[in-house]
């Protein structure tokens, strides 16, 4: 069922000056309206290019592609107009389609259309989302397998599987004369498939969250033991002034840098000592303890060249109950041995940066995590859960040789929980709720 709306229109760049701007109309009357304002007859299928007129006057040359529904992003018929990238160009076109008898798009308003057209499933029209906010190549190929479908076509299987079983189920209940009973290890086998599927996925979502949201690194220490010259090391640029002088860092310092594919924020904290009589500094050793506390791993370092003292181990100590790495720094003019479990590192010969940055991704990924070709994110993974529940149930159910019209409601309750990753079952608030965080020209 297609289903039919008014004409929406909205600016699908970024508002500013670039190369060239784009405004999409979709809707009924999105090619009548892109004809009123332009100096040619527009064919379907081609590319148009002409002019963006009002009152007989040149507003900007342009080039506009009509999509005849159903072939189109939102299954309507669209005109997408690429304008010169002036926003006071694009606003006055813009404006001119709102006066031709568009309305302003709302947020994510485009993608909710193609959803509610069956142009794609809700996991996809998620991944839209996901692929415009990725913040490296590791989290961009995940959204951009979902938004393929992968993840469908895998929760697609699983929901396959269930059905297969209630269906049988279901048939010697509805004809017992004429269709034989379904054996319980037969039914026992085939929920015992599905439970595995589902839980090699959510094996992965931890890994999945971080992925989709990065984390959090705080580089912490006393006063120059090297945090500002780890923490532009791993950026490989000069961000943070660095000097041999106590207290250079008065504040906390944000970057983000890939770690092997996941997004870090990397915060460089002011050194932290006890004793300050400069109020600035006290100002920034406070706001060093709250990003330990906010962090999701604390690099603690030391000085290698004095080696580890009191005054580290308390400040250790502030990071106890967060995942943590011990890193011993300046260890090209150390002439002492590490101390096991802890990482060596040098932010002037770059000696153990590489392996800092693996150990970080081990320590926040976990161990060797299983890879998988799409991304979950939260309202996935509390679906499967519930999904999960109600075939453990049914699985109990077969195992006790219980009512197998018993077993059958838990396993409706499993294939419900999926129709929801996939938008064939939702609610309007949930709707709302996942197109609220785009953009309005998306």
């Amino acid at each position: 069922m297609k289903y039919s709306f008014d004409t929406i229109c909205a600016i699908a760049t970024p508002i500013s000056t670039g190369g060239i701007g784009v405004i999409r109309i979709s809707g009924e009357n999105a090619i009548e309206i892109a004809q009123k304002i332009f100096s040619k007859k527009i064919t379907p299928k081609v590319i148009n290019h002409g002019w963006i007129i009002k009152d007989n006057k040149r507003i900007d040359e342009v080039i506009i592609l009509p999509f005849v529904a159903p072939k189109s992003y939102t299954g309507e018929d669209v005109a997408e107009i690429q304008t010169h990238g002036s926003p006071v160009v694009i606003n006055k076109i813009l404006n001119l389609v709102l006066e031709n008898g568009a309305r302003l798009a709302q947020k994510g308003e485009f993608t909710k259309r193609a959803f509610l057209n069956h142009k794609i499933d809700l996991s996809q029209a998620e991944a839209v989302l996901d692929l415009i906010n990725a913040k490296t190549v590791k989290s961009a190929q995940g959204a951009a397998n979902n938004l393929s479908g992968v993840l469908k076509t895998k929760i697609e299987e699983i929901k396959t599987e269930i059905t297969d079983i209630l269906g049988k189920i279901t048939a010697s209940l509805d004809f017992p004369e004429d269709v034989a009973e379904i054996s319980y290890d037969e039914i026992i086998q085939k929920i015992k498939k599905s439970i595995k599927n589902i839980e090699e996925i959510l094996q992965n979502a931890r890994m999945h969250n971080i992925l989709r949201q990065g984390i959090k690194v705080a580089v912490a220490g006393r006063p120059n033991v090297g945090k500002s010259s780890l923490f532009n090391a791993l950026l490989n640029l000069d961000r943070a002034i660095v000097t041999d002088i106590e207290g250079t860092t008065r504040d906390t310092i944000t970057e983000t840098v890939d770690i092997n594919g996941i997004s870090a924020t990397l915060i460089d904290t002011a050194g932290i000592r006890e004793k300050s009589a400069d109020r600035v500094e006290k100002i920034g050793i406070e706001q060093s303890r709250l990003a330990i506390e906010n962090a999701d791993i604390v690099l603690c370092l030391y000085d290698g060249q004095m080696g580890l003292n009191e005054n580290d181990l308390e400040i250790f100590n502030l990071a106890k109950n967060k995942k943590r790495l011990i890193v011993r720094t300046k260890c090209d003019l150390c002439k002492n041995s590490k101390n096991d479990n802890e990482i060596s590192i040098s932010s002037v010969t770059k000696e153990g940066i590489h392996q800092l940055k693996d150990t970080l991704y081990k320590e926040v990924a976990g161990l060797n995590p299983t890879e998988n070709e799409f991304l979950t994110n939260q309202r996935h993974q509390n679906c499967l859960k519930l999904c999960l529940n109600a075939l453990k149930n049914a699985l109990n159910g077969a195992q006790q040789n219980e009512l197998q019209d018993l077993i059958s409601i838990d396993l409706k309750s499993a294939l419900i929980n999926l129709g929801e990753i996939s938008g064939e079952i939702i609610t309007d608030d949930i709707l709302d709720s996942i197109f609220e965080n785009f953009c309005i020209g998306k």
